[in-house]
């Protein structure tokens, strides 16, 4: 049986259509090309302390941005250096008098000559100031715990000490977002 030429163009046009769609994804990729090197170029401006629920950081208007250190947390009931715990009970463990000398807390002295010992040796002035550390204690914690904890860092060697705050706007600044900042 002989076809017109109008059913030739029918089945024709049917075939090419029974083909999958394809997708061009050359468009797609672009966008995602451009949207990783702008969330790489602007990642850098940002650090962020990982803040603990357990630790409510005290407020304060805080201008200079945290160096990448070593971070003690404290809360009402542990110490954690690096997220690991060194003490879990601060009430128990922290109010007894260790053998040496009362305001050293021993487990987190140890811990951190054991981090110095693993850490890159120290440049000129690093020697005179010593290591930084930042700490990240609750606002309800007890001053003698946090100048017991200031004094295990400073005879470990971590005399550069950075207090963790939560970033409040001033009375010059407009109220924007608040931000995890360092007060020293």
């Amino acid at each position: 049986m002989k076809q017109s030429l109008r059913a030739k163009r029918m089945a024709k046009h049917h075939r090419r259509n029974k083909s999958a769609p394809k997708l061009n994804l050359v468009s797609l990729m672009d966008i995602f090309t451009i949207l990783v090197f702008f969330l790489l170029v602007n990642s850098s401006d940002v650090e962020v302390l990982t803040n603990d629920k357990a630790i409510e950081l005290p407020a304060s208007v805080a201008d200079t941005v945290p160096d990448t250190t070593v971070v003690v947390k404290v809360n009402n009931t542990q110490i954690l250096v690096g997220g690991r715990v060194i003490v879990s009970d601060i009430g128990k463990n922290t109010s007894a008098a260790d053998d040496e000398n009362k305001n050293i807390i021993a487990a987190l002295a140890t811990e951190l000559e054991y981090l110095a010992a693993r850490a890159r040796p120290l440049t000129e002035e690093q020697i005179k100031t010593g290591r930084s550390i930042t700490i990240m204690g609750d606002k309800a914690i007890p001053y003698t715990l946090l100048k017991r904890i200031m004094n295990t860092c400073a005879q470990a060697g971590y005399r550069d000490i950075s207090l963790a705050v939560h970033k409040t706007a001033s009375s010059d600044d407009e109220p924007d977002e608040a931000t995890t900042g360092t007060n020293q």
